[in-house]
């Protein structure tokens, strides 16, 4: 039973989610989907590369993902690639470029565009044919060259590093764009602060949330091996006043 994941911005008030299921389903009816999201927030590619990334790692080979993210039918282009035995189908409009560090070799999908849902009548017909078995090459043509979106990175030097917010949970956790590796090889044994807005820094890292009494801000880093700040059973954006894109500043002595 072929499985296909679903990651979009089309939000759970509307019927796009529905009209995606039912036309993969119409084609596939033995397909098993999975939804990733449909939370991300409209048009924000970056949101939905951030937690494909992040979520494709733990499925088998063989899955399908769908990402449909700032993605409409006028001048639209889908893209299909693999990656790791994965199959990864999209918008060319540079998401796949924050995804993965090496953009694989991509094919474009052709597409009826007198069809009144094309974008959900391509992605049933490409997944059709992968769910099948046949070859990747087949689904459309060479891409040639894609869109590429760089995504913003840190600031490095000897004693500091200055990251910026790039995600908040579900729970109001804020992930920095400051990986555990990048983190380590800075901070080479050395105390560190760690200062936002106008709060008081913190200097220590914890492994569990519940490190610290309820209430209390701390720091760590997530599952996905970034830096995070967060409040113990609390919601650390609100409190602390910490949005996608404010800067924060790490400090080595």
């Amino acid at each position: 039973m072929p499985i296909v994941t679903l990651t979009t911005d089309f939000g759970l008030f509307d019927n796009y989610v529905a009209l995606l299921k039912g036309a993969l389903l119409r084609q596939s009816p033995n397909l098993q989907i999975v939804d990733i999201s449909h939370n991300v927030r409209p048009y924000d590619i970056v949101q939905g590369a951030f937690v494909l990334k992040n979520t494709y790692p733990s499925f088998p080979v063989g899955t399908i993902h769908i990402i449909t993210v700032n993605n409409s039918p006028e001048g639209m282009s889908l893209i299909c690639l693999q990656h790791e035995g994965q199959i990864f189908i999209g918008p060319d409009n540079g998401i796949f470029s924050l995804v993965f560090s090496k953009m694989p070799n991509a094919f474009r999908l052709d597409y009826d565009k007198q069809s009144p849902f094309p974008i959900q009548q391509t992605l049933a017909n490409t997944v059709q044919h992968l769910a099948a078995g046949q070859p990747l090459h087949e689904v459309g043509f060479p891409a040639g060259e894609t869109v590429q979106r760089i995504a913003l990175q840190p600031v490095l030097s000897h004693s500091q590093i200055r990251g910026s917010v790039i995600y908040v949970d579900h729970y109001e956790n804020v992930v920095i764009n400051i990986p555990k590796d990048l983190f380590e090889k800075v901070q080479n044994g050395r105390k560190f602060a760690l200062f936002f807005k106008r709060n008081d820094p913190i200097t220590h890292l914890s492994r569990h949330y519940t490190d610290v009494p309820v209430g209390d801000t701390l720091c760590l880093f997530n599952a996905a091996g970034f830096l995070e700040i967060a409040v113990s059973m609390g919601k650390a954006s609100s409190l602390l006043g910490l949005k996608l894109d404010d800067m924060v500043q790490v400090d080595f002595t």
